[in-house]
């Protein structure tokens, strides 16, 4: 298992179209990935899950994935995160 602190550096925080993106990014790994924020945890292939955070920028969470792929996916998830 992977875990990962990142800061949302998106300018728009993660509103309906940046959540899209978020989640087809997530869905390219074959491991488990989930977002944490406030003791909340959901699952980042998930748009309704990811929807109901209401993420902003400058918010942090913590990203977790566990798989054959996980290193890969929290690189991924936090590249998308920090530079869009």
């Amino acid at each position: 298992m992977t875990r990962r602190t990142i800061t949302i550096e998106l300018e728009s925080g993660l509103e309906a179209r940046p959540v899209a993106m978020l989640v087809q990014v997530a869905s390219q790994y074959d491991s488990s990935i989930y977002v944490e924020c406030d003791s909340r945890r959901v699952n980042a292939k998930s748009i309704m899950g990811m929807m109901t955070l209401g993420l902003i920028a400058g918010e942090e969470v913590v990203v977790i994935a566990d798989g054959a792929d996980e290193e890969r996916a929290v690189d991924g998830i936090a590249k998308y995160l920090t530079e869009g």
